[in-house]
């Protein structure tokens, strides 16, 4: 069964995990019809295939070390770095270290295009970002 989401005025942790990084799962925090944030976290050398979304899209890192893949080359992301990556785009991202990222989609009527915008979500009940 899926956990909910939190919801519009609901204040979420984003904050990075540290110690607690390994381990921790990707959560879905927030979706709603217009937008929808995930807390992605990858292990170290962990790739998440090639995909796209169908309107702009944010990765904000957070933790670790990440990089953008796209046709026009490699973007590197450190904690504090964000990128937007426009409507469409072809990306991958590879965890050079154990990683977490916050992604914003832009959704249409809750969708994000290609499958994007699914994942886990979050347990109200717990500390956010959800921990296993």
């Amino acid at each position: 069964m899926a956990l909910p989401h939190a919801q519009p005025m609901d204040v979420i942790n984003v904050g990075p995990f540290g110690e607690n990084l390994k381990g921790t799962v990707s959560t879905s925090l927030i979706k709603t019809e217009r937008i929808q944030l995930l807390h992605l976290v990858l292990a170290a050398h962990q790739d998440q295939p090639q995909h796209h979304v169908d309107n702009e899209c944010t990765i904000h890192c957070l933790e670790g070390e990440v990089e953008v893949v796209t046709g026009s080359g490699v973007r590197k992301l450190r904690p504090g770095n964000v990128i937007v990556l426009p409507a469409g785009q072809q990306h991958a991202l590879r965890a050079r270290t154990d990683a977490a990222v916050l992604v914003t989609l832009l959704l249409d009527k809750g969708d994000a295009g290609d499958g994007g915008g699914a994942g886990h979500r979050r347990d109200l009940g717990k500390d956010s970002p959800a921990r296993p």
